[in-house]
């Protein structure tokens, strides 16, 4: 018998299948073919605001999707660099087939863990626990413990205008049988809906007509391991162009042969990242959308038409494509499609993702309601680290909305569900000020060490460049500058007097636009970049993060008293009607969790409080 099962290699699958092998637990991976696995079906990109910070933060457990892509990227672009720290983040462009190679490579060859070729098509359950699953050709497979990371898989439809297809990306097969199983099992589905552009012959576009779009000039990458990227002048550029008025009238006057529009889609779609179509319904005051070309990879002729996703018919999605400056010419090489599939209800899941309903069953990825390579990759992580942990009978690993932008992103999916498919925002974070790029490995990395997925050299190397800070820090306080200081010229370029007495090192940094390169002059020790990056970072900042700490401590200390499994709701008095209600269908792990539930009042939670506070004194007198 097996350990774990993973059913599917995107992203989530990859994720969840090398984490809980590399914790030693005996895995097998279950995909459609070695091809499928790591394949990027949309985007040929990694990262972008906040997905960017999660692809850092798998880094800092111990996955794998950071250290691929930054070994693969054509192009390295850190974001928001003139905005706060707390909203910047970085974005890969990716060779989509050198990724899906390496990541085909790592399932290949990691120790403990089998790859196994087929279609599952149910679960098999006993007295409310998984034994194990079903496969198309009859065979069973059982394991302990089992992860459905089916991404679009399940039930799923491709449409174009009115042609509906049974069929998964890239017309792959599909299986209607897994959803059943899952609702025999009691679990709820609901449809969702996503999309995908057009791709265009490369040389069959004229950029002269697009304006360049580089990448950062400076090193940036998402793993701490990454010691070189490709070099800036070997990066690939992408281009950007617009929508026309031409293609705002053929889209409009042609709506209902969208599928959307036309009644074929029954799934709701993605409200950040709609159709083209959906873009002009939703924003008919803009003149203009964004297009940004992309190239896929090294090994291909084509280009992703990014923000064009789609579902009108082939003709007219050649019209549009030719309306766009720079397009006029192009020839698409695949058209762009919509696909609609079935998920589950994530208020069905603990924060371990494991199910209410089947124990040892675990979800991750767009299974659970949720978009994006980067939060697949991210719930796949999480539901691997929680399986292995399940089996060794040791607590679930639950990060909190104040320390990941992975718990953010679970707490919402498991608190308050999802009715479209759920994209990571910066927005969603209430204290993105803690949850930054620069940080990740300082917020993380000791739960991966602790797990034994960040090993000692690893843990030994954050040390180091932890200390490095302390240390910059300490050298800047004692470190005094006078008018004599040769960075008299520096300071007046940023627009502040020349020195006219003695001033700490420390002092200066934390006034903004200066920075401790530009003090180097005047400073005698070394430092490396970043080190001074973060110095800065928490010092200019200081302030600001305390005050998000002190926020932070307050929900903590809710988020720290467990509700227990066995309260009976029905028990609780003077619950109201909907708070009883909800509390009793998503089953929250604490009580911090319970008072995010809409519909639960700040009265209920105060119920609540006291009936725990009831059962400690009675346990106590025990």
């Amino acid at each position: 018998m097996l350990d774990v099962i993973v059913v599917g290699g995107g992203h989530a699958g990859i994720e969840a299948a090398l984490i809980a092998a590399r914790l030693g637990c005996e895995t097998a991976l279950i995909s459609l073919s070695l091809e499928n696995i790591g394949k990027m079906p949309c985007n040929p990109s990694v990262g972008g605001p906040a997905k960017g910070i999660v692809v850092r933060e798998i880094d800092a457990l111990g996955g794998q999707m950071g250290i691929t892509a930054d070994q693969t990227a054509l192009q390295f672009k850190m974001l928001n660099t003139t905005k706060g720290p707390g909203v910047q983040s970085l974005r890969v462009q990716s060779d989509k087939l050198a990724y899906a190679r390496q990541m085909q490579e790592e399932i290949l060859h990691q120790e403990h863990l089998q790859l196994i070729l087929g279609i599952c098509t149910g679960i098999l359950v006993e007295n409310g626990k998984i034994t194990g699953i079903t496969m198309e050709d009859g065979q069973t497979i059982d394991a302990r413990a089992v992860i459905l990371t089916t991404g679009t898989y399940m039930s799923s439809s491709v449409m174009i205008s009115s042609e509906v297809t049974p069929s998964g990306p890239d017309g792959e097969p599909t299986t209607n049988k897994l959803s059943e199983s899952l609702r025999q099992a009691g679990l709820k589905t609901f449809r969702l809906k996503t999309g995908t552009p057009p791709r265009v012959l490369t040389e069959s576009i004229d950029f002269s007509k697009t304006t360049p779009q580089p990448g950062t000039d400076q090193f940036v990458a998402f793993s701490t391991t990454t010691r070189t990227i490709r070099r800036p002048e070997d990066q690939k550029l992408c281009y950007l162009t617009y929508t026309t008025p031409q293609t705002h009238e053929l889209i409009l006057t042609n709506l209902k042969k969208s599928s959307m529009y036309s009644g074929v889609v029954k799934g709701v779609g993605p409200r950040y990242c709609p159709s083209i179509e959906d873009k002009l319904v939703r924003f008919s005051d803009k003149p203009r959308h964004q297009i940004f070309l992309e190239p896929e990879s090294e090994s291909l002729d084509t280009t992703y038409v990014q923000g064009f996703s789609t579902s009108l018919p082939r003709d007219l999605q050649e019209q549009m494509v030719y309306s766009l400056p720079g397009l006029e010419h192009a020839v698409i090489r695949k058209y762009a499609y919509a696909i609609e599939y079935d998920a589950i209800d994530p208020l069905q899941l603990k924060p371990s993702l494991e199910t209410l309903v089947v124990e040892n069953l675990f979800t991750a990825g767009q299974i659970n309601g949720t978009s994006g390579y980067e939060e697949a990759a991210a719930q796949g992580l999480m539901a691997g680290i929680n399986a292995v942990l399940k089996l060794r009978n040791q607590p679930p690993l639950v990060l909190r909305r104040d320390e990941a932008y992975i718990g953010v992103m679970i707490d919402d999916l498991v608190t308050k569900g999802t009715q479209e498919p759920y994209r990571l925002l910066t927005s969603r974070a209430e204290f993105r000020l803690l949850l930054r790029h620069d940080n990740a490995d300082q917020r993380l990395m000791h739960y991966g060490y602790k797990l034994g997925s960040i090993s000692e050299q690893r843990w030994q190397d954050y040390q180091r460049r932890r200390a490095q800070v302390e240390q910059l820090k300490e050298q800047l306080k004692t470190c005094r500058l006078t008018p004599k200081s040769p960075i008299q010229d520096a300071l007046e370029a940023v627009g502040y007097a020349a020195l006219t007495d003695g001033v700490s090192a420390e002092e200066l940094v934390r006034r903004p636009h200066i920075t401790v390169a530009m003090l180097k002059p005047a400073l005698d020790f070394e430092f490396d970049a970043a080190a001074a990056a973060q110095t800065e970072i928490e010092l200019k900042y200081e302030g600001y993060i305390n005050k998000a700490r002190k926020e932070a401590e307050k929900m903590m200390a809710m988020d720290h008293v467990v509700l227990p499994e066995d309260l009976d709701y029905d028990q609780v008095q003077h619950l109201s009607l909907e708070g009883r209600q909800k509390l009793k269908a998503i089953q929250p792990h604490t009580l911090g969790q319970a008072s995010r539930i809409s519909g639960v009042s700040p009265a209920d939670i105060a119920m609540l409080a006291m009936v725990l506070e009831q059962r400690h004194r009675k346990e106590q007198k025990i």
